[in-house]
């Protein structure tokens, strides 16, 4: 059985796709599109969860350079309280993958299921540590998420925001209670939504 990702996968035109921020009671879901370049390999690549922050941000830069293609999109807030967060999700892969500045023979989704493309596409359960297109989206997408929480949490302090991310940890529910929540907040999450009160 081979363990890790699989480098026979980096096939000419095929799209690994991942996100990052389903999770967290507030902020966007960051998605990635990446197209990798066969001729350019990237040493190190892995799913984000298991790279250092410093190994994660060199990758960052060096995916972006080395790729065929590559996009970061999202989904708002606003669209994850009204759409909820799997729409809000596939819409935002959808987002990613048209957003390449290649069109891919096909998409490799990290999970279970597939946003509606207008090119061919399969999911990847786990894909993140199989499929090194995958690996590199979701380094894309959680290296970006990452960085655009620090600047939230300077816009609303007292949260924790640059430490947990937005995840639903002990710290933030406390500052959630004591402080209410911000524009930022989830609305259709359940923490946040019981404090606001708001009908489901």
């Amino acid at each position: 059985m081979q363990l890790g990702l699989d480098f026979s996968l980096v096939e000419e035109l095929v799209a690994g796709v991942d996100e990052v921020g389903r999770g967290p009671l507030c902020g966007p879901v960051v998605t990635a599109a990446v197209i990798l370049d066969p001729a350019r390999p990237i040493a190190g690549l892995n799913d984000s969860k298991k790279l250092s922050e410093t190994r994660r941000e060199a990758l960052f830069d060096e995916i972006r350079e080395k790729a065929l293609a590559w996009c970061i999109a999202r989904a708002e807030v606003e669209e994850i309280d009204r759409l909820n967060i799997l729409h809000a999700t596939m819409l935002a892969m959808q987002r990613a993958v048209e957003g390449l500045s290649v069109t891919p023979r096909m998409a490799l989704i990290d999970g279970n299921r597939c946003p509606k493309l207008a090119v061919p596409s399969a999911p990847v359960v786990k894909g993140d540590s199989q499929v090194p297109a995958i690996a590199a989206a979701s380094i894309l997408a959680k290296v970006s998420r990452d960085r655009e929480m620090q600047e939230l949490d300077s816009l609303y302090p007292g949260y924790g925001i640059a430490g947990h991310k937005g995840y639903p940890t002990a710290v933030h529910l406390e500052a959630l209670r004591r402080l209410g929540p911000t524009p930022i907040h989830r609305r259709s999450f359940g923490p946040v939504r019981d404090l606001l009160d708001v009908p489901r």
